[in-house]
């Protein structure tokens, strides 16, 4: 058992196989439209935040990416070398009728864990740490009045150690990487079993 968790910890800081040289392009970024907003957030395995946020009611299109480093345009590869100084992560863009800012940042932090800035489940390293990237100031208020919120609640039985980071640049990811739980399901559902995610989202929050 202990083998099979550690190849499956690997399956998100591996790279994947392409199926054409166009999987390799990064992937266009859905426009926000009216009455839309974006918000992007670091916290692990971008596959596993995409696939969480595409189960939000008011979500509209969910991108994965890199954001946080000093690297332009950089690749899948050159984030998981730990050279960058990118995380990865995942670009939202939500139905602001249907969504606040601040619903995005406590179902975020729901999802993550808050406690752990080494990395994120079996996944360890810089490039795999928690982060909210405020887009300006009235996004980071939010996020840090949740935050707030979130530690003076005790839930977590340890400091959040999420970083509030403003006016970080989005790089998309390549397009094989976009929507990978629905072309790769037999790789990504194993990796996450194996990571332990959803195990410990539910002990640290105390949720079934």
């Amino acid at each position: 058992m202990r083998t099979l968790v550690a190849l499956f910890a690997l399956a998100c800081a591996s790279p994947s196989s392409a199926g054409s040289p166009d999987d390799n392009r990064p992937a266009p970024l859905p426009p926000a439209g009216p009455g839309q907003a974006v918000a992007v957030f670091a916290g692990g395995c971008f596959w596993c935040m995409e696939t969480d946020f595409d189960g939000l009611t008011g979500v509209v299109a969910t991108t994965s990416g890199f954001a946080g480093g000093h690297t332009k345009n950089p690749t899948y590869m050159d984030v998981t070398s730990e050279s960058t100084g990118h995380q990865e992560a995942v670009r939202v863009v939500y139905d602001t009728s249907k969504l606040s800012y601040s619903d995005l940042v406590s179902y975020y932090f729901h999802h993550v864990d808050p406690t752990d800035d080494g990395g994120q489940f079996c996944d360890r390293g810089d490039s795999y740490r928690p982060v909210i990237f405020a887009a300006d100031a009235t996004q980071h208020a939010a996020a840090e009045a949740v935050k707030t919120e979130v530690q003076i609640s005790g839930v977590l039985g340890a400091p959040v150690v999420v970083p509030i980071v403003d006016g970080a640049t989005f790089y998309a990811a390549e397009l094989y990487h976009q929507d990978f739980h629905e072309k790769n399901p037999s790789r990504y559902l194993p990796y996450r079993l194996g990571c332990g995610r959803d195990a410990r989202v539910k002990a640290l929050w105390h949720t079934k």
